[in-house]
């Protein structure tokens, strides 16, 4: 593969990932941390950008995304992948880049009620787009995300050059621990099961520039996933930047959206507000193509399901899903994430301290690997319901008191990683006495 290619699927993987919410996260908790933004962000990459780019390299030695579940029941299998790209797609994350594409992008200049054209439009756009999977690299890595990169940096530079204010006191939970609280909201990006959707497209892009070899697959795979740490990184704390100079800008703001909107206003006027409507139009639409993608790329492998077919179909229902409201879209979908983000997490460090379990032959059933899905599901579920305040306060102190990391929203984590050690053992132990017998 050239050099060329592969800075072109880097930057392809950078602007799949870079959805709205990507670029409103940091600047609020910045600017909640004050003066320990910067170690809050540090927390905050290791988890919103290691878990992501750990995962790639995963699949990427997989070769194949599908793998990742291949040593499970083949109903867990099916099961796993469809909610994961059900909710990733048409369910949940569509209509909400959809709609958040709409209320930064078009509403502040539009005042009546044009939801609805813009999302049969915008679903439109991005289904011609996603058609032609093998033009992704060529749109999306070598045209728009270059732009994207060229208007996010001129905001950073005005920043850089004219700050709108300074760094003030950190808030009593990032002033206590800023790392610990930085990687929790990393953790909450929910990237990690993203990385697990987007496997599908940047496996098969590098497939399509003639790389056949597994190993080779797995080396530009780790390559790309570089490209997109660092892009990723860079793009963090320049919105962190902006959400910790944004004191007098935008004090007490609620969202991080409404402290980017008026950071901009407040550099470049109304120019500004049109330049972040457009990073916003471009950052929703490269996830749209990406997430419509990986949606046709499963059902097309899987269920033999024409690509046209699926895609016509997941744009369709996005469309439509679009315009039911995003406190409704959040409120039914966002509980699936939350549980199935431990899941393939779990799967990504079973895979990690025990590749034996994972056959690239054929379908070979791992116990052990069943037993840490039922685990992560279990736990993940706890975790989905204290985040969602859904547990009686009585039972809240209680696992509080006795469940670790719990307060962290990971007390699957613990579970997970012990039946990883005892699964070790167990199969160490049974290598050495076939060996003795032998």
């Amino acid at each position: 593969m050239k050099r060329r290619e592969l800075a072109a699927i880097g930057f392809m993987t950078f602007a799949l990932f870079l959805g709205a919410g990507n670029l409103i996260f940091p600047p609020m908790m910045a600017q909640q941390a004050g003066e320990n933004w910067l170690i809050a962000i540090g927390g905050f990459l290791l988890t919103a950008v290691g878990l992501p780019a750990l995962t790639l390299i995963v699949l990427g030695r997989l070769s194949s995304a599908n793998k990742l579940t291949a040593s499970l029941p083949n109903w867990m299998d099916r099961t796993f992948w469809f909610l994961v790209l059900t909710t990733l797609g048409p369910a949940f994350v569509l209509p909400r880049a959809v709609t958040v594409a709409y209320e930064m992008g078009i509403k502040p200049f539009y005042h009546g009620d044009g939801l609805m054209m813009f999302s049969v439009l915008f679903c439109l756009l991005t289904l011609v787009l996603a058609l032609k999977p093998g033009k992704l690299v060529n749109y999306i890595g070598k045209v728009m995300t270059p732009a994207l990169i060229a208007m996010l940096a001129l905001l950073v530079i005005a920043a850089l050059v004219n700050p709108l204010g300074s760094p003030t006191d950190a808030n009593a939970v990032y002033k206590a621990a800023p790392t610990v609280n930085g990687m929790i909201q990393g953790y909450m990006t929910l990237d990690a099961i993203a990385a697990v959707a987007f496997g599908w497209v940047i496996i098969q892009t590098i497939r399509s520039t003639g790389v056949k070899c597994d190993k080779a697959i797995s080396y530009y795979t780790l390559r790309v996933a570089g490209i997109y740490a660092v892009l990723m990184s860079l793009c963090y704390l320049a919105m962190g930047y902006l959400g910790a100079t944004s004191s007098s800008i935008a004090p007490n703001s609620t969202n991080g959206g409404e402290i980017l909107t008026r950071y901009a206003a407040g550099e470049f006027g109304t120019f500004g507000q049109i330049l972040l409507a457009t990073i916003t139009l471009m950052a929703c639409l490269t996830t749209t193509i990406g997430l419509t993608n990986a949606n046709g790329e499963y059902y097309k492998n899987t269920y033999r399901v024409p690509f046209t077919i699926s895609a016509t179909v997941i744009m369709s229902l996005t469309a439509l899903i679009s315009n039911v409201g995003l406190e409704t879209i959040i409120e039914v979908s966002l509980p699936a994430i939350l549980i199935l983000c431990p899941i393939a997490v779990s799967l990504i460090i079973a895979i990690i301290f025990m590749p034996k379990t994972v056959s690239n032959e054929t379908r070979k059933l791992s116990m052990s690997q069943t037993i840490i899905v039922v685990i992560a599901t279990l736990f993940g579920t706890i975790d989905a319901l204290n985040i969602l305040g859904k547990i009686p306060a009585s039972i809240l102190k209680e696992l509080d008191t006795w469940l670790p990391l719990f307060h962290a929203h990971a007390s699957w984590l613990l579970p997970v990683l012990a039946t990883v050690v005892i699964s070790k053992v167990i199969h160490t132990t049974q290598r050495r006495s076939d060996v003795v017998t032998q």
